[in-house]
């Protein structure tokens, strides 16, 4: 157990946000968390990191947990390099082997099996241990496939302070990957990463070791990471085993359950209060209904379930099919503002086909949108009666001075405007919306008026610009549920992945200067994306692996290893007293044969040369066996 909430209550100037929470966060768990703007989610976080107390009930913590928050907003900040400071995050690693380092030169220095050499041997194999366990070896070569999965590889000396706001966070979310916190709790982590950097988060976060809690409207990235789903709806906590798909089939019976018990109980409740009513002030059945009275006093009435809102109803029609070719893209060069965005693209749309075009931000997406929906280019041909409905990501074709209902009129001047209200009610506008003018809706609001304005387009093919952007998730599910269903040709543009996995049939991505079209599925374009990746990690991966070999190789010893390190050390020792002993007898010798008393004895001269002629032979053996032992 990593935290507790046992029936925490918080509210804001009397206003309650949070009612009655109980869950637990375990080890090792991948947890989301979802909910409608301002349902409470962000006090949720701060109520788990400290930053609020709640004001009953009680959050519990496991002693010395470790919390790494990555908020939506806030980066990194430093006047390091990227590098330097991602090696902050593994400093205890890297330190551990400097002192491994130091005590293997103490070791080797200290007399084989004295006190000293056992003392420092235990706490060297104690150190060794904890290498393992935190795998200190492999520090760096996790610093550099963190920061190459997070798209920093070419970066390492380029100063933090002197990055954009969204790599900042990126490079935050990098540090809490390196630092492997016990509790990694992630606010919306996916808005500032490319697909490609979203794949390797999904893949690395598979084997991070803590428990991590998300909060994200990334419904694709929910379903890869996580195995259960926290909601807060109605000031209530519900908790769903599964990921994001499983979440909304549990949801959806849990909601029928409870509505049929409810609704069970209201017809018992009301089959008891009539025959009360009949019966209470007739003598002969006054006690039967007496008794009907108590059961309904003792009954425990349930609450009526929480029915959320009604998404918007979306729905595209058109009058006219296309020809069965509806899209041809021969040889096509596109440029924007004199820059080549890719070359020789190629590829051919038929009728019915679900095209998702994806790629990082800046490769051209929107501009081969805007080509398509302008027509007239020779290498990009839309087909024969193809009558096409564009969706502008930023809403440029709405007036910001008209009202909402002026800007649907004007388009439908033939309609009633009891028409047009129900079009733009259907489409989740409000009544109170009807005389709004347009620059001063929100953003979803301005979306789904866009949307209403699109479907009364009545196109064959829809060309839609990131059609998801500012729409909550009811909506964006009831857009999905209206163009799977719809009959014509979608060409869009999304970074949303859930709904571009549910949508599309084909995949086209601009990436590198090239157009590559996918016939098949967003999972058929992952798994060829991921085939990719992995051949560049294994790549990586053999030079990361022989450069942690060869720093094993010096590093690690084995205690047979300095054992007979230890007696090479003791040997030298030796032999180094050995010679300067014999050095010492042979200058004694030398100055005997040099005295005339002495050289007058012939036995003792020849005694005095033999013992001079096995010294020296002693001596070139020792230096001989020196020599080879340093």
């Amino acid at each position: 157990m990593l935290i507790t909430f046992n029936s925490v209550n918080f509210s804001y100037i009397g206003d309650p946000i949070l009612s009655d929470i109980n869950f637990t966060l375990n080890e090792g768990e991948r947890v989301g968390l979802i909910g409608e703007n301002g349902a409470g989610k962000t006090t949720l976080l701060k109520l788990i990191t400290g930053d609020l107390a709640p004001e009953s009930g009680a959050v519990q913590k496991k002693n010395g947990i470790s919390v790494g928050f990555l908020a939506q907003t806030g980066g990194f900040e430093s006047d390091g390099t990227v590098y330097s400071e991602m090696l902050g995050a593994v400093k205890p690693q890297l330190d551990a082997l400097s002192r491994l380092a130091e005590l293997s030169q103490r070791l080797s220095a200290a007399e084989y099996g004295s006190a000293e050499y056992r003392g420092i041997s235990s706490r060297y194999e104690s150190l060794e241990k904890y290498i393992a366990a935190h795998d200190c070896y492999n520090a760096e070569v996790r610093v550099k496939t963190v920061l190459g999965g997070m798209g920093f590889a070419g970066l390492y000396e380029q100063k933090v302070s002197t990055m954009s706001g969204g790599e900042k966070t990126r490079l935050k979310l990098a540090r809490l990957l390196l630092e492997e916190p016990d509790l990694l709790i992630l606010d919306e982590p996916t808005n500032h990463l490319d697909i490609k950097t979203l794949f390797w988060l999904e893949d690395y976060l598979a084997s991070f070791r803590g428990a991590v809690l998300i909060v994200s409207h990334d419904r694709y990235f929910l379903d890869r990471v996580t195995s259960r789903i926290l909601e807060i709806e109605n000031k209530k906590l519900c908790s769903y085993p599964g990921n994001y798909t499983k979440y909304k089939v549990l949801k959806a019976e849990r909601i029928a359950l409870e509505l049929k018990e409810y609704e069970r109980q209201q017809e018992e409740r009301a089959r008891l209060q009539d025959y009360v009513d009949r019966n209470i002030v007739r003598a002969t059945t006054a006690k039967s209904a007496q008794s009907r009275v108590k059961q309904l006093e003792r009954m425990e009435i349930l609450e009526k379930p929480y029915t959320p809102p009604a998404p918007p109803r979306f729905k595209f029609v058109f009058p006219v099919n296309t020809a069965e070719t509806v899209l041809e893209v021969k040889n096509l060069d596109l440029e924007a503002g004199g820059k080549r965005l890719f070359s020789g693209g190629n590829m051919v749309i038929t009728r019915g086909k679900k095209l998702a075009v994806v790629g990082e931000n800046g490769t051209g997406k929107s501009t081969f949108l805007k080509l398509i929906a302008r027509g007239g280019n020779e290498r990009c041909v839309l087909g024969r009666f193809v009558r096409t409905a564009y969706y502008d990501q930023e809403n440029l074709n709405l007036n910001p001075e008209n009202t909402v209902l002026s800007e649907m009129w004007e388009r439908h001047v033939t309609s009633s405007q009891t028409d047009i209200r129900s079009e733009l009610a259907r489409c989740g506008l409000s009544a109170e919306d009807m005389y709004k003018k347009v620059g001063e809706l929100s953003g979803g609001e301005r979306a789904k008026l866009a949307l209403c304005v699109t479907e009364a387009e009545e196109g064959n093919v829809l060309l839609l610009d990131e059609p998801t952007n500012h729409l909550d998730l009811p909506a964006r599910e009831s857009l999905e549920a209206a163009l799977k269903s719809f009959e014509g040709t979608v060409i869009f543009v999304s970074h949303d992945r859930y709904f571009i996995s549910a949508l599309s049939d084909c995949v086209a991505e601009i990436e590198d200067g090239k157009l590559n079209f996918v016939n098949g599925g967003y999972e058929s374009f992952r798994e060829a994306k991921s085939q990719q990746a992995k051949k560049l990690e294994e790549e990586r991966e053999k030079i990361a692996q022989a450069e942690y070999s060869e720093r094993r190789k010096e590093s690690y010893r084995s205690k047979k290893d300095r054992a007979a390190e230890a007696a090479v050390k003791g040997r030298i020792k030796a032999i180094e007293a050995a010679l300067s002993s014999n050095e010492a007898e042979e200058a004694d010798i030398q100055a005997q044969l040099a005295d005339p008393s002495v050289t007058a004895d012939y036995r003792e001269v020849e005694r005095l040369c033999a013992r001079l002629d096995s010294l020296k032979e002693e001596q070139e053996k020792l230096y001989s066996e020196y020599a080879e032992l340093i």
